[in-house]
């Protein structure tokens, strides 16, 4: 099985983007907030989609939130597999285990709060004062 490639975030930008909506670098800085330097180095592939700039592209393309986010995190990832030094540092790196559940004996609580919840003073009935003829 082939694996695909995975695309760049600024080729898909410009590609699938601003040159199906016919939008220039320039308009789409100017209508998302953000420089046309800034749009450029994500087109060139030279800075990644920050989370600030994925909620503006979401917003002016109709996409999800996560599309962007989503997108530059699987072209990272794809970067990382590459790494040969990195994969050899994770492959070493053992899964952790969890303990197996332990059967203890309800232990008292401890700490101010369970000693006030241990002992709860007995609930009191309150008193009326009966009055009488006398001090009518």
């Amino acid at each position: 099985m082939k694996k695909q490639a995975v695309l760049q975030p600024g080729t898909v930008l410009k590609e699938s983007f601003l040159d199906a909506y016919q939008i220039s670098v320039a308009q789409l800085a100017e209508d998302i907030g953000i420089s046309s330097s800034a749009v450029r180095q994500i087109i060139s592939n030279k800075a990644k989609i920050s989370l600030h700039i994925a909620l503006r592209l979401s917003k002016y393309f109709g996409t999800e939130k996560s599309y962007w986010v989503d997108l530059q995190n699987t072209y990272d990832l794809s970067e990382l597999s590459k790494d040969v030094e990195l994969a050899e540092i994770v492959k070493q790196i053992h899964k952790a285990k969890k303990p197996a559940p332990s059967k203890q004996v309800d232990k008292p609580a401890r700490g101010r709060k369970a000693a006030a919840d241990a002992v709860t003073p007995p609930i009191r009935k309150r008193r009326t004062r009966k009055t009488t003829q006398e001090e009518s």
